[in-house]
């Protein structure tokens, strides 16, 4: 299962990078949304640590929409889907591949968001790293991890790529706060328990990790 989720990640991330236009497009509509905001301040006015990390974490959302759409229409656009669905290895090596590609991807991209959003809106790091760090990697992991289970839907049904961003957004809400509570601390917010939103996240990341072990494969055998 090791190898077989290894090639998937190679492959993934061998066709994105090359190619280059989904990870592109990720990044300018990340870039835009931190743009926009940043125009709805006044001359001297910043928004505040809470609102410039909601805002980076709404990028970071819209991205890894794009990216997991990207990501299952590879197979699509190539007609290669049969060919790892009879591949004798488990297919949740195909989910970890996938999710393990779109966090690189998605870290990429946030390599990118994170200057944006401190320049653009005004912001400092001045507060600690560590837990912004933390909640950084738990956030992403679990995003990525329900991004690849629902990314399965959008593949191969093009009335369904909606679909990925309606189911997804919702599930995603309390790993989002627990992501914006802890980074605007690190941007000099009030200081609060980033304990308990690291905890919350990290059970969300067991429960979305358990949830593709035991669904995805179901998912994407749906239409054969």
């Amino acid at each position: 299962m090791l190898r077989m989720t290894l090639a998937v990640f190679r492959k993934d991330m061998t066709l994105t990078l090359l190619r280059g236009n989904g990870l592109a497009q990720a990044l300018l509509l990340g870039l835009l949304l931190v743009f926009v905001f940043s125009l709805s301040q006044g001359i001297g006015e910043n928004l505040s640590p809470r609102n410039a990390a909601a805002v980076f974490w709404l990028s970071s959302a819209f991205c890894q929409v794009l990216i997991f759409n990207q990501l299952y229409a590879l197979e699509e656009v190539n007609n290669s889907r049969l060919g790892l669905l009879l591949v004798p290895q488990p297919l949740q090596a195909v989910w970890l591949g996938k999710a393990l590609a779109g966090f690189v991807l998605l870290l990429l991209a946030q390599c990118v968001f994170a200057p944006a959003t401190i320049v653009f809106l005004g912001q400092s790091l001045s507060g600690h790293p560590g837990p912004a760090a933390s909640i950084l990697l738990l956030t992403d992991a679990g995003m990525c991890a329900l991004g690849s289970l629902l990314g399965a839907l959008a593949q191969s049904q093009t009335a369904r790529e909606s679909l990925l961003g309606v189911v997804l957004f919702p599930l995603l809400t309390p790993l989002l706060l627990a992501g914006t509570g802890v980074c605007a601390q690190a941007l000099g917010g009030a200081s609060g328990e980033a304990d308990a939103w690291i905890g919350v996240a990290a059970a969300f990341d067991a429960i979305f990790l358990a949830a593709g072990l035991l669904l995805f494969s179901f998912l994407y055998t749906g239409d054969e």
